[in-house]
């Protein structure tokens, strides 16, 4: 017996004719063949049942309901004379003897139709989120991801780690997001922040003594949404390993998510441990990006040496980077969508040539490189029916703008794109500096806490020379699964004089540091243990293995583009008295 049934909608199977049952569940549909016979579909969590109603009373019980209303339905199975091998259930159906209204449903219009919610606006989805949910192939994600972070807390336990939750209420740090703040009600003018991660919180607990952490961990970052990434909260597997090396914290994971892919992956197909491993400099070379899809077997060239006194303005005193493709019989109008697209979302235009049946540049800016031909052609390995397209500029900005290319021309050009796989590498040597691009300053690349490679000699060594500092390499890592950055980690840096040395190469003093960070600054000098870590986004992953295009489909009740909960209207307003209870005045602009 389960609550007030005796079965669920998915389990009565022909060897259970004949038995008296009790089923409960939402009424998907109900269609009508005579004066009181009727078929209606019972839906619960678990699948769907059949109900036959054959008289008058039973009639009566379910006429005038609207869809979606909860019924308990109290009868005997029977063998159904027209089958459905499609369905579970599909070989028996309910006769009812009782029917009873649980909630009724007091709506004659949804506002989609349940088990097509995902053809529906996405905001009209999200203000109704407790229908769509309704749907079985949008509850199935929410089931997987169960499923998934069940298994990813069995995985990590069987090695040893423990699990532990840091808090949530926290100081204001700067962790390269902005925060969401909390007054503090008992401390008028100062605030709580919610933690973009628990990132000083673990490093804390590795300087306590604790050998080896993980939490599936929230993380809030006020931050904008886009396909891979959610507003507002977003879930992390966050892990940290005492007296550990890159290597330890990367074959960790490799252990813990490898078997996760095989077993809930959409693709049969998984990367072996251990992944490829890709220095970053090498990845913005041969990939034009630090997250390369490696299901694309296109390369980004440099072609800067070929082109230079071509008379081509934009190649002249630029970096000059190539896609080259074979087989090429797309339109020229295909070819103007593309560099569209291109200059769309990188912001820079790209150009192209052809090469035709005889070897010669056509087409593009093919005017311009004829003398530049037999270079292009040994260099890019040219043959007739090939295609290239061209990203010029300062370096960085000709990088990324190729990349863009190489995963245009991947997926859009057939045979370059094995999609049925999940294609893993791990990214490593990240730059620890860059100059920023609004500041115009040295700031760090992608951690703050990283170990620089070197040490404290590395710094000493670049200290006041740019350049120098911008070639230091940090002991970080992402791994990396279709494209998509999946988790990011690094070894600390656990040595407060190294710590205020990195800082001070981005104009922060040791007083700085002490502000900033002081507690895990102060636990740092009574003798901490070097460490490593790093946090998988679960969200991510489970998009991944779901194979879904956007991370709102596989979280419970996401805000929506414009970080808004449109199902309990969040943000609000809140009253007069609530502000005042903790010292906020409200300014109009």
């Amino acid at each position: 017996m389960m609550q007030s049934r005796t079965h669920n909608c998915g389990e009565l199977r022909l060897s259970d004719a004949g038995k008296a049952v009790t089923i409960v569940g939402w009424m998907e549909n109900v269609r009508e063949v005579g004066a009181n016979f009727a078929f209606v579909v019972l839906r619960d969590f678990y699948g769907t049942t059949q109900v036959v109603i054959e008289t008058e009373e039973m009639m009566k019980a379910v006429k005038g309901l609207n869809k979606e209303t909860t019924l308990s339905v109290t009868g005997t199975v029977r063998e159904r004379e027209s089958k459905n091998a499609k369905l579970p259930t599909g070989e028996i159906e309910v006769v009812p003897e009782k029917i009873e209204v649980l909630g009724k449903c007091r709506h004659n219009q949804l506002p989609f139709e349940i088990n097509k919610s995902k053809d529906a606006d996405e905001n009209t989805r999200l203000k109704y989120r407790f229908l769509d949910l309704r749907n079985p192939a949008v509850k199935s994600n929410i089931v997987l991801r169960c499923q998934v972070v069940a298994e990813l807390r069995r995985l990590m336990t069987e090695k040893g780690f423990l699990e532990i939750t840091t808090p949530i209420l926290t100081a204001s740090s700067p962790e390269g997001a902005r925060d969401y703040l909390v007054p503090a009600r008992n401390h008028p003018g100062k605030f709580y922040a919610l933690p973009q991660a628990p990132q000083q919180f673990k490093q804390l607990l590795m300087t306590a003594g604790f050998d080896k952490y993980f939490q599936i961990a929230p993380c809030f970052r006020d931050e904008d949404a886009r396909a891979d990434r959610t507003p507002g909260e977003f879930y992390q597997l966050d892990m940290e390993m005492a007296f550990a090396s890159q290597e330890d914290v990367l074959s960790t994971l490799e252990d813990v998510l490898v078997p996760v892919f095989q077993k809930y992956g959409k693709y049969s197909r998984v990367s072996p441990a251990p992944f490829r491993h890709i220095p970053f400099n090498e990845a913005m070379e041969r990939y034009g990006s630090d997250k390369p899809d490696l299901r694309i077997d296109l390369e980004v060239q440099d072609i800067t040496a070929e082109v230079q006194g071509c008379g081509f303005g934009p190649f002249e005193g630029n970096c000059v980077k190539a896609v080259a493709v074979d087989n090429f019989t797309q339109a020229r109008k295909w070819i103007d969508k593309l560099l569209a697209d291109v200059e769309v979302q990188t912001g820079n235009k790209a150009c192209w040539v052809k090469v035709d049946d005889n070897g010669n540049l056509t087409g593009g800016v093919s005017k311009f490189l004829q003398n530049c031909a037999p270079a292009l052609t040994e260099k890019l390995n040219l043959k007739p029916g090939s295609f290239v397209c061209m990203a010029a500029g300062k370096k960085a900005a000709a990088q990324k703008t190729a990349g863009v290319i190489r995963t245009m021309l991947g997926k859009r050009v057939p045979g370059h794109f094995d999609e049925e796989q999940y294609a893993i590498c791990w990214i490593v040597d990240f730059p620890m500096y860059e100059m920023g691009e609004e500041s115009g300053q040295l700031e760090f690349c992608h951690n703050p806490f990283s170990m620089p490679q070197g040490g404290m000699q590395a710094l000493l060594d670049a200290e006041g020379d740019i350049d120098k500092l911008l070639a230091i390499n940090a002991n970080q890592y992402d791994l990396v699964v279709n494209g998509y950055e999946s988790a990011s980690g690094a070894v600390r840096n656990h040595d407060p004089e190294i710590m205020v040395k990195a800082f001070q190469m981005v104009g922060l003093g040791e007083e700085d540091v002490k502000a900033k960070f002081p507690a895990m600054y102060n636990a740092f000098t009574y003798g901490a243990p070097p460490h490593a870590g790093a946090a998988p986004g679960v969200d991510r992953l489970i998009m991944l293995l779901t194979g879904e295009e956007s991370i709102r489909e596989v979280i419970t009740f996401p805000m929506n583009k414009n970080a808004q909960d449109l199902m309990m209207g969040a943000p609000t307003s809140v009253d007069q008295s609530q502000l005042d209870t903790v010292h906020i005045a409200l300014v109009e602009e």
